[in-house]
């Protein structure tokens, strides 16, 4: 159930990681009622531009460095405040998970701070859509016991027991925000001794109608060199369970984006 208050109120909120379905019905709800949303980047445009308010002032405050593309996370947290001490209920929506990889330590210490009532809606992460659409179970009997949630932001700081620990756990590893250090992790597990009959699966653009899946066994690496991708977002997947990529994957991949966002405008027109 959502929680409305009298007050200004913030909600912290995840998306989904592309396709506007995985939204939950929670953070659907709270976007068709909030008076301001603050959505980053990764965010479906046709969640924000079908279902928020009419009314709703809507702030775009993505983030993609690489391009020259940011807003300081300062700048969100002084419109948080700034809205919800006008009484405004708001929603900070993000892509994927509210609590993985995300700046919401910093928002939640401001909200705090500031006596900000608050609410952290959880949503599908990048890692569970890129598994679930490209038919790679992050853990499988035989294949993997665990999963490790991974970023390589400051890749000189990977001490290289860590390397010799990634290379030869039987985990499977999923790395966030990593794809321009692609090479440089295929590389290090390769030199670490990582199990030739390991796959790494590029998968770029997850859940949406522009997802690319690229898979290489730690074999074929040896004798080749990695294509140049787009870098972003990519996310990228380690271990037994790629192989099962193949046997699995269902959803397709094509250039032809015959009316997806079209066919997605009913998506819970009945939601409330």
């Amino acid at each position: 159930m959502i929680q409305i208050s009298n007050k200004g109120k913030v909600i912290l909120a995840g998306a989904g990681p592309g396709d506007p379905d995985l939204i939950s019905l929670k953070a659907l709800k709270y976007l068709q009622i909030a008076d301001v949303v603050l959505t980053d980047r990764l965010v479906s445009p046709v969640l924000v531009d079908e279902y928020a308010r009419k009314d709703a002032e809507v702030i775009y405050v993505g983030k993609q460095c690489s391009k020259g593309i940011h807003t300081p996370q300062k700048d969100i947290n002084d419109l948080m405040v700034e809205f919800a001490q006008l009484g405004k209920l708001v929603l900070r929506l993000k892509g994927g998970d509210v609590s993985l990889f995300s700046n919401v330590l910093d928002e939640l210490n401001v909200l705090v701070e500031n006596g900000i009532p608050y609410e952290i809606v959880p949503g599908v992460s990048a890692a569970f859509g890129a598994a679930a659409y490209t038919g790679i179970p992050l853990t499988a009997r035989e294949y993997s016991r665990g999963v490790r949630f991974l970023t390589l932001y400051d890749l000189k700081n990977v001490k290289n027991e860590q390397w010799k620990d990634w290379a030869n756990t039987e985990d499977t590893l999923v790395f966030y925000m990593s794809g321009q250090r692609l090479n440089s992790l295929s590389n290090q597990l390769l030199n670490n001794g990582i199990d030739k009959n390991k796959g790494i699966a590029i998968v770029q653009q997850a859940t949406t109608p522009d997802q690319r899946t690229t898979v290489f066994s730690f074999e074929e690496l040896k004798t080749k060199e990695l294509p140049e991708f787009e870098y972003v977002p990519t996310l990228l997947i380690v271990g037994n369970v790629v192989n099962l990529h193949q046997k699995f994957a269902w959803f397709s991949e094509k250039n032809n984006t015959e009316s997806y966002f079209d066919n997605h405008k009913i998506l819970f027109q009945n939601a409330i």
